[in-house]
């Protein structure tokens, strides 16, 4: 069976450290420990004092108790910590998905579970977010992506690369589409308040009983560093899960696990951040694209540090982007890595002096190539 390598985080891997400016992150400027144990009111001698063993596997009790609260009737036993959202994302799709089992997958997302999905041998559908409806699927496209029997639904809602907060209607079409069904429903909430507006996401969370939400600290936290993701969904599901969990990674550290406590704590704080550096910098990055003229399209994002613009130009995306980083050290995600040519994705997460600085690095190869 062929394998489908993950393109994106092989494009990031192989250049984001080696770059002045990292304009393909999709999350912002990161906190330090020092910053996050500030907001926390956190002793540092808690941390030095840390004994350096193995954490509980499926993540601290204290910690589970902290995520359970943020998904009304959940506890502790609905949920599963794991390294990132995409170890979570990782082992709900191992946990769920058999050799030839029907996948319906939203486009364009985050690749992982598209490429996950075909490596564990399942028959993969995707229906689209459409540009001219806002990013919204049309509901005909639903219906014909998730027939009966099919096994696994995968969703990215704040959606990345667009940005865009599905609307109700939207939602509730795929919620009966998943229900008609009688699919699971994995949710990726990670970039759940990061909303520019400050109005919090609608979880998938309640929605439906066999419903499994992915999420973690990487995104609108600003701590991707640390490695913290987990999975909610049903406890005998969790269970499962867990046994999948023994065989990745066995249990998260012990630094990430007392440092994602102290970010719940304070949760507020830091989604606070998090909203002010990305209202302060997509006005930049807005007339930064209009300077362009008629070269760019692109919607407002509602959600996250990113913007997915197209232009007209007959240039790929790859080819662009690595004449800009070759030209100024400046990285950015091409679209062919969403199933979108002609795309690029500009992450505005970053401090705001290095992302204007970034702009204005690349400005002349931008428009040499575009206008």
């Amino acid at each position: 069976m062929r394998f489908v390598p993950f393109e994106l985080e092989r494009w990031q891997s192989r250049w984001e450290h080696h770059v002045r400016f990292n304009l393909s992150e999709s999350g912002v400027h990161p906190l330090s420990a020092g910053e996050l144990l500030d907001l926390a009111g956190a002793d540092p001698k808690n941390l030095q004092d840390l004994s350096l063993g193995y954490s509980q596997a499926d993540g601290t009790e204290q910690l589970r108790e902290a995520i359970a609260g943020l998904y009304p009737g959940a506890t502790p036993d609905h949920v599963i910590v794991t390294v990132g959202s995409s170890e979570a994302n990782f082992v709900t799709s191992w946990t769920l998905i058999q050799p030839g089992d029907s996948v319906a997958a939203l486009e364009p997302m985050y690749r992982q579970t598209w490429g996950l999905a075909q490596n564990f041998g399942a028959n993969l559908a995707t229906f689209h977010l459409k540009p001219e409806l806002g990013w919204d699927p049309d509901p005909a496209d639903v219906k014909r992506a998730i027939p009966a029997g099919t096994k696994l639904v995968v969703v990215t809602n704040p959606n990345n690369p667009t940005g865009h907060v599905l609307s109700t209607v939207a939602r509730e079409a795929i919620l009966e589409q998943v229900r008609a069904a009688g699919a699971w429903l994995l949710a990726d909430e990670v970039y759940q308040g990061a909303e520019l507006n400050g109005v919090t996401t609608q979880s998938f969370w309640g929605s439906y009983e066999r419903t499994v939400i992915v999420n973690g600290l990487s995104k609108a936290y600003g701590l991707p560093g640390l490695r913290i993701g987990w999975m909610v969904g049903p406890p005998e599901l969790k269970q499962l899960v867990y046994e999948r969990h023994d065989y990745t990674v066995i249990c998260p550290t012990p630094l990430s696990d007392y440092l994602a406590r102290c970010a719940l704590a304070v949760r507020e704080k830091i989604l606070a951040r998090t909203r002010r550096i990305l209202k302060e910098n997509y006005p930049v990055l807005e007339a930064w694209l209009k300077g362009f003229g008629d070269s760019f399209e692109w919607r407002a994002p509602d959600c996250g540090a990113i913007c997915f613009a197209r232009y007209r130009k007959a240039i790929e995306a790859a080819d662009l982007a690595d004449r800009v980083r070759l030209a100024h050290g400046v990285l950015l995600q091409p679209g062919d890595h969403f199933g979108c040519p002609r795309y690029l994705r500009f992450g505005y997460g970053s401090e705001p002096a290095a992302f204007k600085d970034a702009l204005a690095a690349m400005e002349p190869t931008m428009k040499e190539c575009l206008t």
